[in-house]
């Protein structure tokens, strides 16, 4: 199966210490968000582990322990915008980011790091123009570190509405001209744009519209098919593989204010003041009403299958 980390939060950046302990202790305990005393324990083991995912906007506090990482599979997707403070208060400077997303692609290799450029919005900084620009300035310097970039267009969920009321959803025209100039770009620099949960109307520009996390994406990343359990896609067009999540909403100090992830900064200090680097919660601990439930676990690599 495949674990991930970063749908609800940021792991890397936050809680390195924290997943570290859990992988040395061998398994994660996860409340389910919406039923709080529903909490699944999964194992954290090679023999029942086939790869974990993680999407960050800071690789770097995990970068000395790839080599506790080294007995799973991985695919990692690291975000890099051009945004600013007034977007993206706490994420650091943009190009240590793109220097430690070279030094990941290094050690895991170009097949298993992606590169999202998301969510995208327009203002009267952030314009067209600019973020063709700044695209294309990142994309020179990420060629040959990953094979991959993946775009979307903001969501106004009821979070981001409330934490960034002036955002404004991207108009067609303005979608597929991005679409399609950005497609070119990637292209020129050895990768393909894939976009994430848009449908597929950026198709005829040669964009991937197939899906960001899919089993394809995880088996280019391990060299190995996977047999995976047929189950529905979780979410209107996202076509993506989103099995097991070990994060908690409301925990990710990036404060980002389109993030869908947070419903606010008080919620994330709450939960922050909270969390204990040894306890196998992300956020608090057990509790005496607790329903614990064992994840059904079991590999999915199929060892005589190389792709690579």
């Amino acid at each position: 199966m495949i674990i991930q980390t970063g749908l609800r939060t940021d792991i890397p950046a936050f809680y390195a210490e924290w997943f570290l302990n859990r992988l040395e202790a061998g398994f994660v305990c996860v409340r389910n968000p919406y039923h709080l005393r529903a909490v699944t324990r999964y194992r954290l083991s090679p023999d029942v582990v086939d790869a974990i995912g993680f999407c960050t906007k800071n690789p770097a506090p995990l970068l000395p322990y790839l080599g506790r990482l080294s007995p799973y599979g991985q695919f990692w997707y690291v975000t890099i915008t051009p945004y600013g403070p007034d977007i993206e208060p706490h994420v650091p400077d943009k190009m240590q980011v793109m220097r430690d997303f070279r030094r990941l692609s290094e050690a895991v290799g170009s097949r298993a790091v992606g590169w999202r450029y998301d969510p995208i919005f327009l203002s009267g900084t952030y314009t067209p123009e600019r973020h063709l620009r700044d695209f294309e300035n990142m994309a020179a310097y990420l060629a040959g570190s990953t094979q991959r970039c993946v775009i979307s267009f903001i969501d106004l969920y009821q979070k981001v509405r409330r934490n960034f009321p002036e955002a404004r959803e991207v108009p067609a025209r303005q979608r597929l001209f991005l679409g399609r100039e950005m497609a070119r770009i990637a292209q020129a620099y050895g990768m393909t744009l894939m976009s994430c949960a848009e449908g597929d109307e950026l198709a005829p520009f040669g964009v991937d519209c197939g899906g960001c996390m899919t089993p394809r994406v995880y088996e280019a990343a391990l060299g190995k098919k996977l047999r995976v359990p047929h189950r529905q896609p979780p979410r209107g067009r996202c076509g993506c593989l989103l099995t097991g999540d070990i994060g908690q909403y409301d925990t990710c100090g990036h404060l980002c204010r389109y993030c869908y992830a947070n419903s606010s900064a008080e919620a994330v200090r709450r939960n922050r003041a909270m969390h204990d680097p040894h306890s196998p919660f992300l956020v608090g601990g057990a509790r005496p009403d607790d329903l614990v439930h064992e994840a059904r676990q079991e590999k999915w690599s199929d060892e005589q299958i190389c792709l690579f």
